[in-house]
């Protein structure tokens, strides 16, 4: 367990990779765009899922469909 400490015996920020620009992002609050590296690709994402480039994977639901799914 104490590979996972820093030298001052504080727990090593996880480092991952800006889903965008794959920029190396810690999780600490010097990154408050996490887990974007900035603004810009937290835009950039949120506008691929706005104009439906990104989707979660399943069949489409009719919400306009009377019938009960269950």
């Amino acid at each position: 367990m104490t590979d996972l400490l820093s030298d001052n015996n504080q727990p090593e920020p996880i480092k991952l990779n800006c889903p965008i620009c794959k920029k190396i992002v810690l999780w600490t609050e010097q990154f408050p765009h996490r887990p974007f590296c900035s603004d810009r690709c937290r835009l950039i994402d949120l506008g691929e899922w706005a104009s439906e480039s990104h989707r979660i994977a399943g069949s489409s639901l009719d919400i306009n469909s009377e019938e009960n799914p269950e």
